[in-house]
């Protein structure tokens, strides 16, 4: 018999605010929460500092800077995340096999250098910001699912953890990559809830269902009148959504 899933671990809280006295307000209000993703924005505003204080509260980060640079530079980048603690970190798999294989052999090294546990490396394939013609006008080939696709099997190839994708490749990613490797999910929006700026997006209920582990949710959670509230009604559109999907694993 397969137990129930907790989606409240499936729900990464995006923090993207301004700065550490908001970002902990919102750690320490969204109490069920288990993951908090802290991004270029935020880290460069606060420093690796935070993470220690996220951590003080008994959560998880994931470390959202997608690193892309030479090989050497993203290794340590990726060492210094084992130090501080990080529960998963993302690289643009557009940086090549190289860069990803020797950031996925720092993290298991300096994780067994300093026996603790190894961050989950994700391959970043296209930001879902991008649609074809954006990707066409940068020099890449016009089709997203296809280059979605091709770096997503590179950043198998490479022994990472799991890939970062767009709902709408869920499907596609999950047959290249195997059920071996994760699939999160950013662009993810309820129905209730402003697209903003991104473009390839999709409801939690349908992400979880096409086969996504994690969801990535910010601004309809962070910005609502009631962080606390808006969680709590993602966590119970997911169970409901889902709950026949659970019934056939048992």
């Amino acid at each position: 018999m397969t137990l129930p899933i907790d989606y409240r671990k499936r729900i990464i809280i995006a923090l993207d605010v301004e700065n550490k006295e908001q970002a902990l307000a919102l750690v320490r209000e969204l109490k069920d929460a288990r993951v908090f993703k802290v991004g270029l924005e935020l880290f460069t505003a606060e420093g690796p500092e935070l993470l220690k204080d996220i951590k003080a509260l008994g959560k998880d980060v994931f470390l959202d800077l997608k690193l892309h640079d030479i090989p050497n530079t993203v290794a340590e980048s990726v060492r210094i995340g084992v130090r501080h603690g990080a529960y998963m970190m993302t690289i643009h798999a557009s940086g090549g096999l190289e860069m990803m294989a020797k950031a996925a052999e720092a993290a298991r090294s300096e994780s067994e250098k300093r026996q603790t546990a190894k961050p989950l490396l994700l391959g970043v394939t296209i930001l879902t910001s991008l649609k074809n013609e954006e990707l066409g006008a940068i020099g890449m080939v016009p089709d997203t699912a296809a280059q979605v696709l091709r770096l997503a099997a590179l950043a198998k190839k490479a022994g990472m953890d799991g890939v970062v994708c767009s709902a709408q490749e869920i499907e596609i990613v999950r047959k290249e990559v195997g059920p071996g490797r994760l699939i999160v999910t950013p662009g993810i929006r309820p129905a209730w809830a402003a697209a903003q700026d991104q473009k390839r997006i999709m409801s939690p209920a349908e992400a979880i269902e096409k086969g996504s582990d994690y969801l990535v949710v910010g601004r309809p959670i962070t910005q609502a009148a009631s962080p606390r509230d808006a969680f709590s009604k993602i966590v119970a559109e997911l169970e409901t959504g889902n709950a026949s999907d659970d019934e056939k694993r048992t």
